[in-house]
């Protein structure tokens, strides 16, 4: 075998995680209640099953350890105004010390320095310190205004493909979300409601939390032609030690998501339990917990769809072309399937 064509085997396209998603399948509003949402049952080589959200209970059991992401968004999307009169949108992404926070400037590329930026009140809000030297399309800023303020004066950073006003900027948390640091939900835990992880438990199951800070970059298209070349931005993880006993001894662990499942399996990795992770789930990863998964429906050519290739093979395809079929609602407020990594 000549050194090209072994190359050209090692590559991972990203066309393979290409998909056509009819604009209109993609949900602007979240659906009510929560758990209305369908679920599409992945059953392996038998038919999938088309239940909703609200029959999750009777697929678990005596046994299952049903992980979520206890992280809570951040009303992180400021209007801002430059002394100028120019308009200015920071989106807040990690706090990174103090008062200092990773963020995105939209328009950056004329802001400088130790310049700062005002509410439509002039009340100064932040402050630019610099770009950031790990990423050149952030910056680092400093928040001048009282952190509780950002609820009064930001917005929930919902997805740029959402454009239809969100009435209750609770639909985009999870009913059990805690602490408020990151700048994208885990969408697919939005679909519970505490008398569904009620009956959760009454199943026999069991809830454990863990926290992945969501950053954009979990979301955003693959920039690279050769997946494996994907470089991964990190985020903070927590997995109590407690919880981590629990998933050894669970008959099956089932993750509300994707953020969850990275939590789950960077501790299986590295055995640390908190930090930061880089983690990057792709084709022929070695999966150490995650049995089963509850997601929502992904963008093309993201590292999301990375993921679900790596967990259920390419009859991840089959199940996206059914779901548009059956005319299912894709992404963040839109429905979910339950995948099982174990299903022949």
């Amino acid at each position: 075998m000549s050194e090209r064509s072994s190359e050209v085997e090692s590559m991972l396209s990203a066309d393979e995680f290409d998909y056509d998603l009819p604009p209109e399948l993609i949900a602007q509003e979240p659906i009510e209640p929560r758990s209305a949402a369908r679920l599409l049952v992945d059953r392996g080589s038998r038919p999938s099953e088309h239940l909703q959200v609200s029959q999750f209970p009777d697929l678990v059991g005596e046994g299952d350890l049903v992980v979520v992401n206890e992280t809570r968004v951040l009303p992180a999307r400021l209007s801002l105004k430059r002394g100028s009169g120019g308009s200015v949108e920071i989106l807040l992404l990690e706090l990174v010390d103090g008062r200092r926070w990773r963020a995105l400037a939209r328009p950056g590329r004329k802001l400088r320095e130790g310049e700062v930026l005002l509410s439509s009140g002039e009340q100064e809000v932040v402050e630019i310190v610099g770009r950031d030297s790990s990423d050149d399309g952030q910056f680092i800023v400093e928040l001048l205004a009282e952190p509780e303020r950002l609820a009064e004066i930001g917005e929930m950073p919902l997805p740029p493909y959402i454009t239809t006003p969100l009435a209750d900027p609770e639909r985009y948390q999870t009913v059990y979300a805690k602490r408020a640091a990151s700048a994208a939900a885990p969408t697919a835990g939005l679909h519970f409601t505490p008398e569904l992880m009620e009956q959760v438990e009454a199943s026999g199951a069991r809830i454990a939390r863990v926290e992945l800070v969501v950053g954009l970059d979990t979301f955003r298209p693959l920039a690279v032609d050769d997946v494996r070349q994907h470089r991964m931005h990190s985020e903070q993880f927590s997995v109590p030690e407690h919880v981590l006993a629990e998933i050894a001894d669970a008959r099956r662990v089932i993750a509300v998501g994707t953020t969850a499942t990275r939590a789950i399996e960077t501790a299986g990795t590295t055995g640390r339990l908190s930090g930061r992770t880089d983690i990057f789930i792709s084709r022929g990863f070695r999966w150490s917990f995650v049995d089963v998964m509850l997601t929502n429906f992904h963008l093309p050519r993201t590292t999301l769809l990375v993921m679900i290739d790596a967990f259920v093979g390419r009859r991840w395809r089959d199940l996206y072309e059914e779901a548009i079929r059956e005319r299912y609602r894709m992404l963040s407020f839109g429905d979910a399937m339950l995948l099982d990594r174990h299903a022949q």
